[in-house]
């Protein structure tokens, strides 16, 4: 890792996402925001200004005073962190790759194409290895919850070998942005559909640990404001007992870990044992939101066996998420000053 801090920019900076980014990117270590972008109504003003500031606490000083610009080259940056919608990411984050950004993406415009990692780091930190040779310099994090399930399969997937998958996510309100999901229609309610999500955790999660075991999703939105839960069914291809699956996974680390990036959490994957957890009000904000917990293992009478876990979708599965990658990228020497 270079001794100078890396330059930042943020598209979609005045969103949910964005301001994860913000929040978090505050006091980092080796990267310091110096360019933010956002939407036509945002451009021209003041960060401070532009954004409705929506996260606990109050907005980072340092972003306040600066200008909000349009989601194109050239911005004062060395590389770029996107949190914008797909169907606006494709034309943006292909256009900065164009001009030579490097763009670490948590957006699901181009985390299928077969030249762009799709990361995990502790999970898949070897896949950066598509950027060799690749023509632009795009990475990906998974869809939120591809993120906690893919994180929680890993262990069982390397030390067992996993046949088949079965999920059903129970998804905070916060997953669907900013204002999200009308109060009529999630007070006393769940909506047993999102868009375009089941299609991703059965892609993703399959691209992320390069295997190609069947992968069943079912997806509701659930009325909590962060913390995505997933009741998890899984077929091992080996027999083992409850014991020895939450042992894997308790133990589980990876390169984040090894190298003390910044934001990596020191237990990526918690073990809970109580019959009553994991719950989004007491798990989500684990080792900072950037930890999954899991809980309620147990054999299982259909597959072979089944857990319940959590993690904060909009850090782990979103704004961590990428910060963690670009972390990874800068210490593998990826990323510098300048580029």
């Amino acid at each position: 890792m270079t001794s100078q801090q890396l330059r930042v920019g943020i598209l979609g900076a005045t969103g949910t996402v964005g301001q994860q980014f913000v929040r978090m990117l505050a006091h980092h270590p080796w990267f310091t925001v110096t360019a933010l972008a956002a939407s036509d109504r945002s451009q021209g003003k003041r960060y401070g200004e532009a954004c409705t500031w929506r996260l606990p606490g109050d907005m980072p000083a340092a972003v306040q005073d600066l200008r909000v610009q349009a989601p194109e080259p050239p911005l004062d940056c060395d590389f770029v962190f996107s949190s914008m919608p797909a169907d606006v990411a494709w034309d943006a984050e292909g256009g900065f790759a164009d001009a030579g950004y490097p763009v670490i993406s948590n957006s699901s415009a181009y985390r299928m194409g077969c030249d762009v990692p799709l990361l995990i780091p502790e999970v898949n930190a070897e896949h950066v290895a598509l950027l060799d040779g690749a023509p632009r310099f795009i990475v990906t994090n998974p869809n939120c919850s591809t993120s906690i399930l893919a994180l929680a399969l890993a262990p069982l997937t390397r030390r067992f070998g996993i046949e088949a998958v079965v999920v059903t996510t129970m998804q905070a309100i916060s997953g669907a942005g900013y204002p999200g999901v009308a109060a009529l229609d999630i007070t006393d309610n769940v909506v047993p559909h999102i868009a375009g999500e089941e299609e991703k955790i059965e892609r993703e999660t399959l691209k992320i640990l390069g295997t190609s075991f069947g992968v069943s999703a079912q997806c509701h939105r659930v009325n909590v404001v962060d913390g995505h839960l997933a009741a998890v069914r899984v077929k091992l291809a080996r027999p083992a007992d409850p014991a020895e699956v939450a042992e894997a996974m308790a133990a589980f680390t990876g390169p984040p870990q090894r190298l003390g990036l910044p934001t990596a959490p020191a237990k990526p994957i918690i073990v809970r044992g109580e019959p009553d957890r994991p719950q989004p009000r007491l798990d989500r904000d684990a080792g900072g939101g950037m930890s999954i917990t899991v809980g309620r293992i147990a054999r299982d009478p259909v597959l072979s066996h089944r857990f319940v876990v959590l993690g904060h979708n909009t850090i782990r599965g979103a704004a961590g998420a990428a910060i963690l990658n670009a972390e990874l990228l800068a210490a593998k020497g990826f990323l510098k000053v300048g580029d």
